[in-house]
């Protein structure tokens, strides 16, 4: 059993947006006032930007490899096992201790609301949460998808109202001095603001059952990054308008009590509940997140198979429960802010992994790592990016480092304990090593593995490929008319069935030399066009049943085919071009072409050609 691919861009968008927007717009901005007062706008900027190398990768990195398990994956796939080990394991502490902290906090919030709240109180709240997600999740990823949508869009929504409304009461005074501790603190403090962007790539967890990959996990993690940097920005900017150095300094509520000036106690109440929501959400994309990646390691034999055991539902449940037990124990017993930090240092040596693991793939020249989507400014961006986490960590202090370390201990200890000796992989820095020694070492396992990665991202499959037969524009005539009445027949013919207009149709299969486009054999013809658009792929046969000449050399041709195609489905153009030619190429096709009756029995006559070939080994051949 396989998750199913049911999440769209509006989800991806909500699901790494939510990861962002709680504790470091809602908490962080008071902190980081008391270190360096309005100039913590620059301090974002900075925090923003840093994540940008991390961003790319995982962009490059998750439409190459759109697998469940996100880091685990790509770290495994990179650097082997035993950092893939690593990896998975730092991705699953970190995300499971920031949701926890993240729905601790909305005690902080609670309290406003309910001030008699005490520590007790509000951890049976986040205890209570914890389980309504896990049902949630374990109900269906589109169900929670669905809740976690809901909740991002009215969090957006409170937001741009507080922004709109604060414009009419901010004090020009309060932004001055704009760095009054100088720049020396720019540094730490956007070191502290950092975790606020660092669910940016948390969606590439569940790559595996996104909707469209090649287009949908980039363009949602560049717009979730986008869209939230503007709203923290414009939130902080304004609150500092709002509320004097002395209010705002320290403050653990700053949102809500700018919400207070705007519209006194109804606003303090309505900017509470956007921070509920914001804490809520982060905590539902967070089990969700951190779930998937123990079941990308049981099912890579990293954890117990158990782990991989899908629900009627299609949900990963014992995962989904494990890391849900695992959060409810962290509430209860610990010190949550605390271990919140510390899954601080994790995230950032997760990023470092991210940035090493595409420097590994790009560098391993493997045949069939073909990203949709290939990050720009390689490789300094990931230089740049690497030496900035470094830093970072080196900032946090000796503790923290210590106490990550020891999350590392324990991803490494398990790997001897339990994976080591029984798991035989390839990866990508065997293929580096084997480029530099100059020696074959490698099997090309992971390529081979790749290249089935790339038939299910581009659903390069035979059930596609009839399907589109069954779906075709057929056209049976005695003759082809002249080129140009053909032209305008099959542009109308296509209009009424794909999303691009007669004219753009004729524009495209008339710009260039048609010979270009032609493929010419004895018993048939293909023309192939490229067009404008995206998740365009459609086909249309035709038959003359007095031939046609469209060489001097070849005899009379009775079948032509024509495939439109957008350029995001060009790999399966080029298989279903192969798949197309095989069928046409078959006893049946020459002796039957010509000889059966009307538009329904060229469709059969094609399907069944197409059925009898093996189609997934021609493919493979490829």
């Amino acid at each position: 059993m396989v998750l199913k691919r049911q999440l769209g861009l509006i989800e991806v968008f909500c699901i790494s947006s939510g990861a962002m927007i709680s504790s470091g717009l809602f908490i962080l901005p008071g902190i980081a006032y008391g270190q360096m007062g309005p100039g913590i706008i620059i301090a974002y900027i900075i925090a923003s930007a840093l994540a940008i190398p991390t961003i790319l990768a995982k962009a490059e990195l998750s439409t190459a490899m759109p697998k469940t398990g996100g880091i685990f994956f790509f770290t495994d796939r990179s650097m082997g096992p035993m950092m893939g080990t690593l990896g998975g394991f730092s991705a699953w502490f970190s995300l499971a201790l920031k949701s926890a902290f993240a729905l601790f906090g909305l005690g902080i919030f609670a309290q406003i609301l309910a001030p008699s709240i005490g520590l007790i109180e509000t951890k049976v709240i986040a205890i209570g949460f914890c389980i309504i997600f896990m049902f949630m999740n374990i109900l269906g990823a589109k169900l929670s998808a669905r809740f976690q949508v809901g909740m991002v869009m009215s969090l957006i929504g409170l937001l741009v109202l507080y922004i709109l409304a604060g414009l009419f009461f901010i004090k020009g005074e309060n932004y001055t001095p704009f760095l009054p501790e100088g720049w020396s603190p720019i540094l730490s403090t956007s070191g502290l603001v950092f975790v606020s962007f660092a669910g940016s790539t948390k969606i590439a967890a569940v790559a595996g059952e996104v909707r469209k990959p090649g287009r949908n996990l980039p363009l949602g993690m560049f717009l979730s990054w986008g869209v939230v940097t503007l709203l923290y920005i414009a939130t902080i900017a304004i609150t500092i308008g709002l509320l004097s150095s002395g209010d705002l300094s320290g403050n653990k509520t700053p949102i809500s009590d700018g919400g207070g000036v705007i519209l006194g106690t109804a606003g303090i109440a309505i900017m509470s509940i956007a921070g509920i929501l914001a804490f809520v959400s982060t905590g539902n994309a967070g089990i969700m997140a951190a779930s998937r990646d123990p079941m990308a390691m049981g099912k890579d034999q990293l954890l117990p198979g158990v782990f991989n055991k899908l629900s009627r539902w299609d949900t990963p449940w014992f995962s989904i429960i494990v890391t849900t037990a695992f959060m409810i124990v962290i509430i209860a017993f610990t010190d949550v802010k605390q271990l919140a930090g510390y899954a601080s240092t994790l995230k950032l040596i997760l990023f470092i992994l991210a940035n090493l693991a595409l420097v590994f793939m790009r560098e391993s020249n493997i045949m069939h790592y073909r990203p949709k989507y290939k990050a720009p400014f390689y490789p300094w961006a990931q230089i740049i990016g690497i030496s900035g986490y470094l830093l970072l960590i080196i900032m946090l202090g000796w503790e923290k480092i210590f106490v990550g370390l020891g999350f590392v201990g324990i991803g490494l200890l398990w790997y001897f304990l339990y994976a080591h000796g029984k798991i035989k992989r390839e990866y990508a820095f065997l293929h580096v090593a084997e480029r530099v020694m100059g020696e074959d070492q490698t099997e090309y396992l992971l390529d081979e593995e790749l290249r089935e990665i790339l038939i299910s991202r581009d659903r390069i499959h035979k059930s596609r490929f009839i399907e589109k037969i069954a779906d075709s524009l057929v056209i049976d005539m005695n003759y082809f008319p002249p080129p140009d009445q053909l032209s305008k027949k099959l542009a109308l013919g296509f209009s009424e069935r794909i999303s691009l207009n007669e004219k753009d149709i004729m524009k495209s299969i008339t710009k260039e030399d048609r010979s270009a486009h032609m493929m010419l054999m004895p018993n048939f013809v293909i023309l192939s066009y490229q067009v404008e658009g995206r998740d365009i792929y459609d086909m249309a046969m035709l038959r003359a049943k007095r031939g046609a000449i469209f060489s001097e050399e070849s005899p009379p041709v009775h079948a032509a085919f024509v495939l439109l195609f957008s350029k995001d489905e060009r790999n399966f153009y080029l298989n279903s071009l192969m798949w197309l030619m095989k069928s046409c190429e078959t006893e049946s096709f020459r002796k039957e072409w010509k000889k059966v009756e009307g538009t329904k029995d060229l469709r059969n006559l094609m399907l069944s050609c197409a059925g009898c070939l093996d189609l997934e080994s021609s493919s493979k051949e490829r």
